[in-house]
């Protein structure tokens, strides 16, 4: 199987078919513009050192300070974070946001380290790459395996490294420390404001449909609950231990609670009508819209086949392989590509970026109508697209960003220089 780096760049290179772009221009997007490897070592609570293996890359800054998640998780690789910062700089482009890409990651399992440990890595991180990020350079977010209490810890560490109060360093904060009001659902609302927008659009009927949702982490838990309030029914869910299935619907509060007090959406299997299925079975349960909100690549050639959805949302940074693509398009499923499904996250944490600098905080009310004006104004623009060329919605949405690519880089070409990008002032103590 090819590597998600790959499989991104692929989905590039098919998307610029569709262009007449100089040669060149592709060139600057096949390679990362930078690439941070540092090791972090930390004191365990029992005394002894340990260390992990950390990242951040930061891949092209054409349209701005780059922009990215951290990720904690024991299969974190170089690959998958140049990947990831790869899909980010697309998306940023693509919601129109004046953002490069970026991402973060430690190989960890954050669940084996106690919250004094967690603190120690989450600050470890800003020390060794203080250099490399600032709120004119690098502007970190959370993703898998790290929430608002990291960022605070990580906010602080920069602000001490650096001498001053700098909460525009980092978004995804906590709301009294800085952070956007909105922030948290961001992710699935977006994606959610999409589907009911689009509700016209074929496979995206409005009324009351049948869910399955693969991942319940931060952005599947947020979704069941924007769509079972919308009258859905959310017919099985899975986490990494498994999955439940339970064709009469099952209990959202119930599943959240069983996911807070036993770990896992699996400890309610043989609740009356519930029944404890594999992942992959999750992907081949009767329903109309199967929502991907677990990991990468976890549709693929081997699976892609069992899907009986019409409608797939990409809530996850690329869940389905291009040898998946091809399957299900041929199967006739629409395919919310997770460059616009799940690019809500991304575009609030800019609406946190603006308030930090700005000294402001915007409404509850004023973030989501903010939101759902963006996603629906991409949304129109990626359909016609899709429609004018008779593409796919992913293609649409990688042309979409292609499409800026001559102007942004033609007085760059002409010199043979790449854009300039904004330094970090450092602290003296870093120099």
């Amino acid at each position: 199987m090819a590597s998600l780096f790959e499989n991104t760049l692929k989905r590039v290179w098919e998307a610029a078919k569709h262009l007449d772009l100089n040669p060149t221009v592709l060139e600057k997007l096949k390679l990362a513009l930078e690439m941070t490897h540092a090791r972090l070592s930390i004191r365990m609570d029992d005394g002894s050192i340990k260390s992990f293996p950390a990242w951040r890359c930061r891949y092209d800054d054409s349209r701005g300070p780059t922009k990215g998640g951290i990720r904690f998780h024991h299969q974190v690789t170089v690959d998958e974070v140049e990947a990831l910062a790869l899909m980010m700089t697309i998306k940023c482009a693509l919601m129109d946001l004046p953002l490069g890409g970026a991402k973060g990651g430690v190989k960890v399992d954050p669940r084996g380290l106690s919250n004094t440990e967690l603190e120690r890595l989450a600050r470890a991180f800003i020390r060794a790459l203080a250099h490399v990020i600032g709120p004119d350079r690098d502007i970190p977010a959370p993703d898998v395996g790290t929430n608002e209490t990291t960022m605070a810890w990580m906010t602080d560490e920069y602000s001490t490294i650096v001498g001053k109060k700098t909460p525009e360093v980092i978004t995804g904060k906590p709301v009294a420390l800085g952070g956007s009001l909105g922030r948290d659902d961001a992710t699935a609302r977006g994606a959610y404001y999409i589907m009911r927008y689009k509700a016209d659009a074929p496979g995206l009927k409005h009324g009351a449909q049948v869910v399955a949702i693969q991942g319940f982490g931060n952005a599947g838990q947020h979704i069941a609950k924007l769509l079972a309030a919308d009258g859905c029914r959310i017919v099985a869910v899975s986490d990494s231990k498994g999955a439940v299935y339970a064709p009469a619907g099952l209990n959202i509060g119930e599943l959240l609670a069983a996911k807070l007090d036993g770990g896992s959406v699996t400890s309610m299997a043989g609740s009356p009508g519930v029944t404890l299925i594999s992942g992959d079975a999750l992907l081949a349960v009767e329903c109309e819209i199967l929502v991907l909100a677990a990991l990468e690549n976890m549709v693929h050639k081997g699976n892609a086949g069992s899907i009986k959805a019409g409608v797939i949302v990409e809530l996850a940074n690329g869940p389905i392989t291009p040898e998946a693509d091809e399957i299900l398009e041929a199967m006739n499923i629409v395919i919310l590509p997770h460059i616009l499904a799940n690019a809500g996250g991304v575009t609030v944490s800019f609406y946190e970026l603006v308030q930090n600098r700005q000294g402001e905080q915007w409404t509850l009310d004023e973030v989501h109508a903010r939101l759902k004006t963006t996603m629906e104004k991409q949304a129109d623009a990626v359909w016609a697209h899709a429609q004018d060329k008779n593409i796919t919605l992913r293609t649409a949405a990688y042309l979409l960003r292609s499409r800026g690519l001559p102007q942004l880089w033609r007085r760059f070409l002409r010199t043979e220089v790449r854009p300039p990008a904004l330094h970090l002032q450092r602290h003296p103590a870093q120099r």
